[in-house]
Order: C-alpha cells, then structure tokens, then sequence
C-alpha cells in the first residue's frame, strides 16, 4: 500500500460523452441555475423588505431559498464548465470540497423541511401559543441547529472520505464527487464509510422525514375532528400545500438514491436521481411558494411596483 501512487485528481463522466448534444445541455442546465438564483434571492429579498412576511413561516423559506442558491451553486458551475470542457477534471482538494458542501446543504435542506412542517403543526394544531412557542429566539435556535447539524454530518463523510487511499481509475461515473462513485474508486477498505453512509446518512434522512409526515398526520387529525368548516379546513391546510410538495419533490428520488444498496451498475440511475433532489428541486422552489402563496405574490407584487417607482425616478432625474 505504502508504494501505491495517490490520486491527485479526478475525471468526472458526466452526463454525456455525446458532443452534439453538449451545448443543448448547457444551454438547458445554465438557465436552470440563472433561474434558481434568482427566483430564490427574490424571495430572500422580499422576505427580508416586507415586514408583513417578518414571521417564522417566511423567516425558515428564506433558510430554504439560500439553502437551495448554495446547494446548486455546488454542483451546476462545475457541471456547465464540464459541457465546453473537452476534460472534466477535478483536483482531489476540489473533489472533497464539493462532497463536503454538497451532504452539509442536502441534510441541512432534509432537516429544515422537518422544522418547517413542525412550524405548521404548531400554527394550525395550537394557534393561540403559536407566537410564544415559534418565538424570534426559538426560530434562530432552530435554524442555527439546522445548519450546524448538516455541517458536521458533512464533516464526518468529508474526514473518512479524506482518509482513503486512491491508487487505480480515477473516473467518477458521476457529474460530480458523490460519496459513492467516489468510495468505489478507493483501494483501501470502505466498510467503515458505507457503514456510516447507510446508519448516519441514513438517519438523517429518514427521521426528519418521519417527523414531517407525523407532524402532518397531527394536522390532518386536528382539521378532521375539530375543524367543522370545510373553508376552515381547506383555508388551513392550504398554507401547507406548498411544503407538501417541496417535501415530496425532494424525498422521492433521495429515498430512491440512497436508501437501496449501493448501485455501482446504474450510474445512470444515480445521476437521475441527483438532478431530480438536488437541481429541479432547488429550480421548483421558487415558483411553488410563489405560485401558491397568496402572501408571497401579494408582497412580490409591492416589492416590484417600489422598484419600479425607483427606476422612474432614476430615469427622470
């Protein structure tokens, strides 16, 4: 082992070797991650401006927008570098890198989705402690715990990943460094990573995604017996249809990637997978809250019309 060559970079498959088709993808994946940005800096923005959306709701969607901005910014720059590249290259430094940032966002996202449908439960199941228990100190302890749980899930992956030996192919089958294309390159032993990718990754996904559909069977228990009114009940779980859907969005394909043995035959599979939770999800976020938020396009619309009245100014002076 002692007289075996370390890699010291990575080559990335890619989505594609099929060169007619690269520059359709680039165009395809540069206007998914232009969007993403955007549509989530937006809501950031509007969050922040309008004091009207200055409660625990919004304050943890603005977690989830910059989430997302930061969870793609992860992988699409390398991907689309990748499309006009004839190499697809990555350092050993860069490839650890991106798998620590990529596991600190993703469980991070897992965990403030079951934070956000705890927010719901709360609002709908007990309204009038609502404000004392989702107080402003409670909120930030929340989210802190959030963002400081997923980092140190990450760190652990990102120390034992960094621990291996890599001596023979070099070839990712992935468009980026995922945890495992990259143990099955390894020539020391992975056991204890794999081990630790199943329990701990996999408690990490698998019970904030629990208390999310517990916290919704509370709801949907409480509307059924104490709410009369069908307005009443549909008025209430409206507000909770947007975070249903992101919540399906991102379980199903990670569920789908990560919780079956190791598929090291079905790159393919893998890479599906991966696009779907980590690219389309953060795309979709944006529109879902936007679209089906009365109050968010409410105070998209203010936020729009002060910025045009500002530009009008500008132009006239």
């Amino acid at each position: 082992m002692e007289n075996q060559t370390q890699s010291t970079h990575f080559i990335l498959m890619g989505l594609t070797d099929q060169q007619e088709i690269q520059m359709v993808l680039f165009v395809f994946f540069f206007f998914l991650y232009l969007v993403t940005v955007l549509g989530n800096s937006t809501i950031v923005c509007v969050v922040v401006t309008e004091t009207k959306l200055h409660t625990p709701m919004y304050f943890f969607l603005s977690n989830l927008s910059c989430l997302d901005i930061c969870y793609s910014t992860v992988i699409l720059p390398k991907m689309l570098s990748g499309f006009l590249l004839a190499h697809r290259r990555i350092s050993f430094v860069g490839c650890i890198t991106q798998l620590h940032f990529f596991h600190f966002l993703g469980s991070s996202e897992a965990l403030l989705l079951a934070v956000m449908a705890y927010d719901r439960y709360v609002a709908i199941c007990n309204p009038l402690h609502y404000p004392v228990i989702m107080c402003r100190r409670v909120c930030i302890l929340l989210a802190a715990t959030t963002w400081t749980m997923g980092f140190f899930h990450a760190l652990m992956h990102t120390v034992m990943t960094s621990r291996l030996h890599f001596c023979g192919p070099n070839i990712i089958k992935h468009f980026f460094c995922d945890i495992k294309p990259l143990l099955r390159l390894a020539c020391s032993s992975t056991q204890l990573n794999l081990s630790l990718l199943n329990v701990v990754t996999g408690s990490i996904v698998m019970i904030p995604f629990f208390l999310t559909l517990l916290s919704y069977l509370y709801i949907i228990i409480f509307l059924l017996l104490k709410v009369k009114s069908h307005r009443g009940r549909w008025k209430a779980f409206s507000t909770c249809s947007a975070h249903l859907t992101v919540v399906g969005l991102l379980y199903v394909p990670v569920l789908f990637n990560y919780l079956p043995p190791s598929s090291g035959d079905l790159p393919q599979r893998d890479m599906i997978a991966t696009l779907m939770y980590s690219v389309v999800t953060s795309f979709l976020n944006p529109l879902i809250y936007t679209l089906r938020n009365q109050d968010m396009k409410s105070a998209l619309r203010k936020s729009l019309g002060r910025l045009l009245i500002t530009v009008r100014i500008q132009i006239l002076m």
